[in-house]
């Protein structure tokens, strides 16, 4: 079964899509078959790995038509990675949604249909906390923040994690915060290195061990439709990346290893 995690925060600009499309590509090469939901009516994780958003059916399809998302996924250069696209008629459904019943579970029911099929999949959130956002949050079983390393990222911050605490408590109970990462980063900027202490002050092992540095070649591999591992995979961006990756896929064995533990614990007292 896979691990459902959404990657959100309202405030754009903060890297989102590029975590989606590059943890995503980083999971593809270290051989754990992956999907990226592109959640966002801009689409931008859908160019980004390659495809035309307006040539292919998409998301709106299963959330709005009940089409079964397994004739709407692509498959990406990376054969361990899939893409659910997006399309700008998913600004649209919003409104669509509004009396359909059970509104906030509805993409929770498409993934549920194909997640046995992948490890991972990575939902890519729009810039807003709006009803396709509170979706994914109910459908995730953890959320990443991605926090640009500057003051705004920090106001920002608190007003997400007040959502997630609702979402917790109304909507998906099982729902954790997967890590708090740090992105576009860079070393030389004092302002940049305050906000990264503030962070691990207040958050402490929330915050993901490996931060995203700024870097040229994560902004240029959309243009080729690729993502950094397969276009430039000695870069800075790739190597951040891979380590993201290493760092989850550590995270989910050793919490594995821990619920199994207990388990065991529990059926010899009984």
């Amino acid at each position: 079964m896979g691990k459902i995690i959404a990657i959100a925060n309202q405030k754009g600009g903060v890297g989102k899509t590029t975590t989606a499309v590059n943890l995503g590509g980083s999971f593809g090469v270290l051989e754990h078959k992956t999907l990226i939901v592109d959640a966002d009516p801009q689409a931008n994780a859908t160019s980004g790995v390659g495809f035309d958003p307006s040539q292919t059916k998409n998301i709106y399809d299963c959330l709005i038509n009940d089409v079964h998302p397994s004739e709407v996924i692509l498959t990406t250069e990376n054969p361990n990675l899939d893409i659910l696209p997006s399309h700008i008629d998913l600004v649209g459904a919003e409104l669509e949604m509004i009396n359909m019943p059970g509104r906030e579970g509805l993409m929770k029911k498409v993934l549920d249909k194909i997640k046995d099929k992948y490890d991972f999949i990575l939902i890519d959130c729009s810039p807003s906390l709006g009803l396709i956002t509170v979706n994914a949050l109910t459908a995730a079983n953890s959320v990443i923040v991605p926090v640009q390393s500057e003051y705004y990222s920090l106001e920002g911050l608190g007003k997400l994690l007040n959502t997630i605490k609702i979402i917790q408590g109304r909507l998906n109970t099982d729902l954790d915060i997967e890590g708090i990462l740090i992105t576009l980063y860079d070393t030389r900027l004092r302002l940049a290195n305050h906000v990264v202490e503030e962070l691990k002050t207040h958050f402490q092992d929330l915050v993901f061990d490996t931060v995203i540095h700024r870097n040229t070649n994560l902004a240029e591999a959309p243009s080729h439709g690729s993502t950094i591992i397969m276009h430039d995979a000695t870069s800075k961006g790739a190597i951040n990346y891979l380590n993201l990756a290493r760092e989850i896929i550590q995270r989910h064995e050793a919490n594995k290893l821990k619920e199994e533990n207990n388990k065991i614990s529990l059926e010899d007292e009984l």
